[in-house]
């Protein structure tokens, strides 16, 4: 058993102003650069400008005694999250308004505090509304401000896996948040696929699920490999240390290359940049914006987080409504792989849609681009109205 403080516990409070001038603060540093992986890609994040959503509140839940799956124990963990609106509970004291909204590999719960993606979904009138649902963002298990590596146990830090982070996610919408009930499930990359495994490990729980950007099966293939060179070239790097390096191992500038590719869309990128010049530019700011940023340990974590992911033999558990959302252009989920189509059919109220290519679309990166997906997201909750 896995013993927690006995609610919810907010620790840090800040303004509205704060979030975002941190926000701005790290698309200054990083060139305009933000993190939404899930087998990892750089995205280009939108210039702050005057929010149109309600102001979140961000805090801390402490799990007590955390088990994790290498059989691990923490006292004390730390899961930090920001919350958009307020809960609605029914006559019968069940929450009929929290939404949940998962993050991708490397990423945090500010990536959806951005206008591209806020400003879309939860601003007034929006199809999230922040003033009419109760939005959950958490940081998940060796991210953001959440428990990690860096903190100061580097390579000694418990190995977690997709199973201890959505463990994670539901002792702090339980028992952190006092939430019930979830109205949608939701996420981007690994937080698409924490999606799936939230049918699976908690089925009622959520009124629909909508993953955006993944497959439902191991990771393996082409993605797998691209994983594996990203954290080979961290660990085969002697400046590594065996995780008790003192300054970053260079080897982490190949993992940050892998992270461009993985990430890109080749017909916005030759858009973009039409000229040598212009993409060699790109990417030596890109790394030289990107490298200060980031921890070999926490990378190396973040990773390797997805090596038993396999939600595949339960999908005809998962009986609420699901719209899962993949892009044509997306380099780790390319339709080609002919997988989806076969996989959504074992889902009993199950949807699939393959955003086509267009001067919109941005690889990978679509999932966070609601202004591309939001008539789906419309039909599921419609269709999962009660």
């Amino acid at each position: 058993m896995i013993a927690q403080s006995a609610g919810p516990r907010l620790v840090r409070r800040t303004t509205f102003g704060t979030i975002l001038s941190r926000i701005a603060r790290s698309i200054r540093i990083m060139g305009a650069l933000a993190v939404a992986l899930g087998g990892c890609c750089l995205s280009l994040a939108q210039s702050p400008t005057i929010p149109n959503w309600p102001a979140p509140r961000e805090g801390d839940y402490i799990a007590k005694d955390f088990h994790f799956e290498d059989g691990s124990v923490m006292p004390e963990l730390r899961l930090h999250y920001y919350v958009l609106g307020k809960p609605h509970r029914d006559s019968s004291g069940k929450v009929d308004n929290a939404v949940l909204i998962m993050h991708g590999t490397g990423g945090a719960g500010t990536q959806f505090l951005v206008p591209k993606f806020a400003g879309v979904l939860f601003k007034p009138g929006g199809l999230l509304d922040a003033a009419k649902y109760y939005i959950i963002l958490p940081d998940d298990i060796g991210h953001g401000k959440s428990s990690k590596p860096s903190d100061g146990m580097h390579a000694r830090f418990p190995k977690y896996t997709y199973d201890d982070m959505v463990l994670g996610e539901y002792l702090l919408v339980t028992k952190g948040l006092d939430v019930n009930h979830l109205r949608l499930v939701t996420g981007t990359s690994m937080g698409c696929m924490h999606t799936w495994m939230w049918g699976e490990d908690y089925p009622g729980f959520s009124d629909a699920l909508m993953p955006l950007a993944c497959l439902p099966i191991q990771i393996a293939g082409r993605n797998r490999m691209t994983r594996k060179m990203a954290m080979d070239a961290i660990t085969d790097d002697p400046g590594y240390m065996h995780g008790e390096y003192k300054t970053q191992p260079l080897g982490l500038k190949t993992s940050i290359d892998m992270l461009l590719i993985m990430g890109s869309a080749p017909v916005y990128l030759q858009k973009t940049y039409p000229t040598r010049e212009a993409a060699d530019a790109y990417l030596e700011s890109t790394v030289a914006a990107y490298f200060p940023r980031l921890d070999a340990n926490d990378f190396l974590y973040q990773f390797n987080s997805s090596r038993n992911y396999d939600p595949s033999a339960n999908l005809e558990k998962i009986t609420v409504p699901v719209m899962a959302i993949n892009s044509a252009d997306d380099f780790i989920n390319p339709p080609e792989l002919d997988i989806m189509p076969k996989m959504i059919k074992r889902v009993p109220k199950g949807r699939y849609v393959l955003l086509p290519i267009t001067d919109q679309t941005r690889g990978h990166g679509t999932h966070t681009l609601p202004a591309i997906w939001s008539a789906y997201l419309a039909e599921l909750l419609q269709e999962s109205q009660h």
